[in-house]
């Protein structure tokens, strides 16, 4: 026994670690194996040695300060044991660190996909969750090519616009899953904090092959974190100028056969009027959050875990006397929306082997939401389903994923708008691959076919046929381009950014037998350049040119939606330029939007849709102990629907955080200089008791100044 406990402890490992870019040895890297809970350093010559290691598989992580972990698992005996392998390791900041994205289902390192796919990792929204915690407002408002239109003036209800298309064309999901569609979408990006998410996906342009239906402009999944070694418990507390208070808990922890994490925060916010005209910018708020989940280990080729998010919220916007409760003859106005939100998901992984593996998720949502305004209430409740089941196979040279899905959607709204419901039901199927034929060109290709009933009025019916293609270029070490499209389509809804700004007053119900379906075409490409300069800086550049044309468009004509005779075009162009030294960090993006209504010949600009966008961050930051950050953002100006231009505006932000082990302190600053539409004349027209309000283009809030704590009990 002796004897043979020794021969199998006689494994070695050996490893040269590399930097990813420039090739050259780094010496300080480390070797360690949780299970056996032995570690290595490089040797002067960059060598990593770890001898007695005993027979069989074991996960090998390989780290060293400023660049991206590599986790990796080894079968011993190796088969070359005197050889080092060779490891490479990109630099853990921006885009050149190892992103694994989940979006398009193969779980892949995001350089080698030929979709074209942005990632914010935790680092990003770590620094993002200090600057707004109740909300994912900020985040994507700061992303490029992602406009962000508020819907009210006086309720802070808000859409997100991608590349120029309106919000019903994006999809939003979380961990994959289409938690907040139609009726129960028009609130969620202010129902969402970063505190719970790990990464954030965005992909630009038309993804309908994996997603079905409403993919045309792009989609955002928000990815949730998950338990990982180390046990996590934090708490976040917030305090604004603006009224707002936030506190929030994040807690995770991972056994042997089972983990959980559990979130839960309650925001608040009193009514805020920085301009001093009787109507609240920021509503007064109310919200509870609560999302346990528990996750399942069973053994090494069964995984899965289910989860519960709940959110309850009582907003009231308005006349600030209203608001206060001393409303009267002349102070009448208000508007209510109180909402709650239950949704359940569930996610189960059978692993084939090492390259093949099945899926099985499901999520079922019920929201209600009841939106008051004088004379008027509307209340509305709504019962969807996701379930889908696919095959994934990653292949050295070839990686597929196929599967089918069943999305139901039940709304039923309440009297005097009763005739606003509606039921439909999706069936999908849909195949995917990806063929890296060298090692300089890839092809991911996609089929979907989907079936909706009740079926829309001709000329493509209830079934929808939609291809994809995207490449992959590699052309040199340094540059990569990706050229792409495909097809999308939109099923008849009356759940958009018009509905909203009617607060459904006057809508009239939609006869979905009767209006043709919404279908695009969509078209991008870009070049992103990227270099080192030694070991602790790099560039990265860039440039995506896209076109979406969205034929017979759902247009507002007298209170009912028809499709426009014509189509709507939207084209343009996004740079990003990110600039790293050592603690040193820049980032230029600017956006070019060029959206146009071809309607009975006719050529409009399509409303409150810049044209020009600029942003510029600069970070200052010392890993673990210092963060400072100064932002600034210009918005062009825009036309509005009664034919009238906005202004263009320029806001800047500070951000300062002290970090220590078990505690952050931070202050961060928005719109230092104070751009605020009210400052450029009346927001309405009318009378205050029954204001007509305009489109609203620029801030309402003014500066506002948040500052806090986050705890961090186990991390």
């Amino acid at each position: 026994m002796l004897l043979s406990c020794g021969i199998m402890a006689q494994n070695i490992f050996k490893a040269k670690v590399l930097n990813d870019q420039t090739k050259a040895m780094i010496k300080g890297a480390t070797a360690y194996i949780p299970d056996l809970k032995i570690s290595a350093a490089a040797d002067t010559n960059g060598v990593i040695t770890i001898p007695n290691i005993p027979n069989g598989k074991f996960e090998i992580e390989i780290s060293f300060v400023g660049f991206a972990r590599s986790e990796k698992v080894y079968s011993f005996p190796m088969q070359h044991p005197d050889q080092p392998i060779e490891i490479s390791l990109g630099l853990a900041t921006g885009e050149l660190a190892e992103v694994t994205v989940q979006t398009t289902r193969t779980n892949q390192n995001l350089r080698d996909i030929p979709t074209r796919i942005e990632a914010l990792p935790l680092e990003e929204l770590d620094e993002k969750s200090t600057m707004r915690p109740g909300d994912i407002k900020m985040l994507l408002g700061e992303t490029t090519g992602i406009h962000v239109q508020q819907t009210s003036a006086v309720s802070g209800n808000a859409s997100f616009r991608i590349q120029g298309l309106d919000s019903r064309y994006t999809q939003l999901l979380q961990d994959g899953m289409p938690l907040y569609a139609g009726f129960s979408g028009n609130l969620s990006l202010l129902q969402v904090s970063p505190l719970d998410l790990r990464q954030v996906e965005f992909i630009k342009g038309s993804n309908s092959t994996l997603y079905g239906g409403g993919a045309i402009a792009g989609l955002v999944n928000l990815i949730s974190k998950v338990p990982e070694k180390e046990p996590e418990l934090t708490f976040l507390l917030n305090e604004t100028t603006a009224k707002g208070s936030d506190a929030s808990g994040f807690y995770s922890q991972k056994w042997k056969h089972i983990g959980t994490t559990i979130f839960g925060s309650y925001n608040y916010n009193g009514a805020f009027d920085p301009s001093g005209k009787g109507f609240s910018a920021i509503p007064l708020t109310n919200r509870f959050t609560i999302n346990p989940k528990i996750f399942l280990y069973l053994d090494e080729e069964n995984s899965g875990w289910f989860g519960v998010n709940t959110t309850y919220e009582n907003r009231l916007g308005g006349d600030m006397q209203v608001i206060s409760g001393n409303a009267d003859n002349i102070h009448q106005y208000f508007e209510s929306n109180k909402t709650f939100r239950f949704s359940t998901q569930l996610s189960f992984t059978h692993k084939i082997d090492d390259e093949s593996k099945i899926n099985f998720k499901n999520t079922i949502g019920y929201f209600d939401r009841q939106l008051g305004e004088p004379g008027f209430d509307f209340k509305g409740k709504q019962l969807s389903s996701f379930s889908e089941f696919n095959y994934v196979r990653n292949g050295e040279k070839v990686s597929w994923v196929a599967g089918a899905n069943l999305i139901t959607d039940h709304f039923s709204a309440q009297p005097p708008q009763k005739g606003l419901s509606y039921s439909q039901t999706t069936m999908g199927a849909f195949v995917q691959n990806t063929y890296k034929a060298t090692n300089w060109f890839s092809i991911e290709s996609g089929i979907r076919l989907d079936d909706n009933t009740p079926a829309p009025s001709k000329p493509s019916s209830g079934l929808f046929f939609l291809p994809r293609v995207n490449t992959l270029f590699k052309i040199t070490d340094h540059l990569t381009s990706r050229i792409g499209g495909g097809l999308g389509y939109k099923m008849p809804t009356l759940f958009n950014d018009e509905s909203e700004q009617d607060g459904y007053q006057h809508i009239q119900p939609l006869n979905i037998g009767n209006t043709q379906a919404e279908q695009s075409y969509g078209l991008n490409g870009d070049l992103n350049y990227r270099s080192a300069f030694g070991d602790e800086a790099f560039i990265n550049v860039n440039q995506l040119f896209f076109s979406t044309r969205v034929d017979r468009p759902l247009v507002l004509q007298n209170n009912a939606f028809i499709n426009a005779p014509g189509h709507l075009l939207s084209k343009g162009a996004e740079t990003n330029i990110k600039l790293v030294m050592d603690e040193l960090a820049f980032y230029l993006g600017y956006t070019y939007t060029d959206t146009k209504q071809y309607f009975n010949g006719l050529t409009k600009t399509q409303p409150l849709t810049p044209k020009n966008q600029f942003s510029f961050d600069s970070t200052y930051e010392i890993e673990g102990s210092f963060r400072f950050g100064a932002e600034s953002f210009y918005t062009g100006p825009q036309l509005l629907s009664d034919g009238s231009t906005g202004k263009g505006y320029i806001t800047f932000g500070l951000l300062v955080q002290k970090m220590w082990k078990h505690l952050d302190i931070f202050v961060n600053a928005e719109n230092l200089t104070d751009q605020r539409q009210t400052k450029w004349g009346s927001i309405y027209t009318g009378s205050i008791t029954n204001p007509d309000f305009k489109d609203i283009y620029g801030p309402l809030d003014g500066v506002v100044i948040n500052a806090g704590i986050r705890i961090k009990l186990l991390y």
